[in-house]
């Protein structure tokens, strides 16, 4: 934190690192960085406490860390500061909240795709070729053919310009320079 020019505190922009992996995943190259980077009397930032990790034992397990370490952490969103006794009370109770959200919305897509199977219907990107264009895709390239199967012809030039017949083109002639 640095002190502006009427003595307000901000983050320096070399300071901020933006992490785009969920928060539940445990591999975070961005959190390992910045958790290498605090020095004591540091404090950590972070919008949500979901962001930080949606498993109660890995919070706990940051939040002792960061408190031997003498690293604050501040929850912008839901106002918890870890340097008072109330922050770490809030921590606590947040923790559990987050990784019962993440259990929640587990169970929940995973009722969805459940009920979507007994319809019927398959998850997934649909298919590019059919069934037949795939066969024939897969039997070319067995036989190591590099042709291409008829009517599917692809233009040497693009298309916004007309072909013009060898015979008719016209070659500049060739002039020595002046000079």
């Amino acid at each position: 934190m640095a002190d502006g020019p009427a003595g307000e505190r901000f983050v320096d922009r070399d300071n901020i690192h933006v992490d785009t992996a969920s928060g539940a995943k445990a591999s975070r190259p961005k959190l390992g960085l910045v958790l290498q980077l605090l020095r004591e009397g540091d404090t950590l930032k972070v919008t949500r406490l979901d962001r930080l990790s949606r498993s109660v034992l890995h919070l706990v397990t940051l939040g002792a860390d960061l408190r031997e370490r003498g690293i604050g952490l501040h929850v912008i969103e839901q106002g918890i500061d870890t340097s008072t006794m109330e922050g770490r009370a809030m921590f606590g109770m947040l923790s559990v909240l987050a990784e019962l959200q993440r259990e929640l919305i587990v169970a929940n897509t995973n009722d969805g795709l459940a009920s979507a199977r007994a319809r019927g219907r398959v998850g997934g990107r649909r298919q590019k070729l059919t069934e037949d264009q795939a066969a024939l895709a897969q039997r070319l390239y067995d036989e190591r053919e590099k042709c291409r199967p008829r009517g599917t012809h692809r233009p040497a030039m693009p298309s916004s310009r007309p072909p013009v017949p060898l015979s008719s083109a016209r070659r500049p002639e060739w002039r020595p320079r002046a000079g």
